[in-house]
């Protein structure tokens, strides 16, 4: 028996990522180099940006081909630690 919990995705899949941080310069780009060292398929042109209703908070979603579970924890450990990153779902 495995001792890790099944997965609820079936791999591969199309996986949105949402990370949210403060809206500064520089953001957008520092998220896009971290999912490109773990997805290097990724179209950093396909980011889907939004503000919060105050403008200090920027929510990105990236939408990419995940192709294993570990690829996914390894990429969210990484946001994780970011300085820039305040969540990422």
């Amino acid at each position: 028996m495995s001792e890790q919990p099944e997965s609820l995705f079936e791999f591969p899949c199309e996986f949105p990522l949402k990370v949210f941080g403060h809206a500064q310069p520089g953001f957008a780009q520092a998220v896009a180099e971290v999912v490109l060292r773990h997805v290097p398929q990724f179209d950093p042109a396909s980011i889907e940006m939004r503000s919060s209703s105050g403008a200090k908070y920027l929510s990105l979603t990236c939408t990419f081909r995940a192709d294993s579970r570990e690829q996914l924890d390894a990429l969210y450990r990484e946001l994780s630690g970011h300085p820039l990153v305040k969540m990422a779902l």
